[in-house]
């Protein structure tokens, strides 16, 4: 096994790892995020449960047109 192989796919990974926490850093800041109609809430007295179905389906439709275009 080569090594030189080997530290590319660590730096790649890192790589990814900083755009992704870039990336985290950024949705931070969006406050409608997370908030949409759609996305589940229930709240009880001492329970609260949140699904936030439309956001998840945003963001992969979001996600899945970066990566088709980058293929392109």
């Amino acid at each position: 096994m080569d090594f030189s192989q080997i530290g590319k796919l660590i730096l790649s990974a890192g790589v990814v790892l900083v755009i992704i926490g870039l990336l985290l850093l950024a949705f931070g800041k969006l406050s409608f995020l997370g908030k949409l109609p759609g996305d589940i809430v229930i709240q009880k007295k001492n329970f609260t449960f949140y699904f936030p179905i439309v956001t998840s389906l945003l963001l992969s439709l979001i996600v899945s047109l970066l990566l088709y275009f980058l293929k392109k």
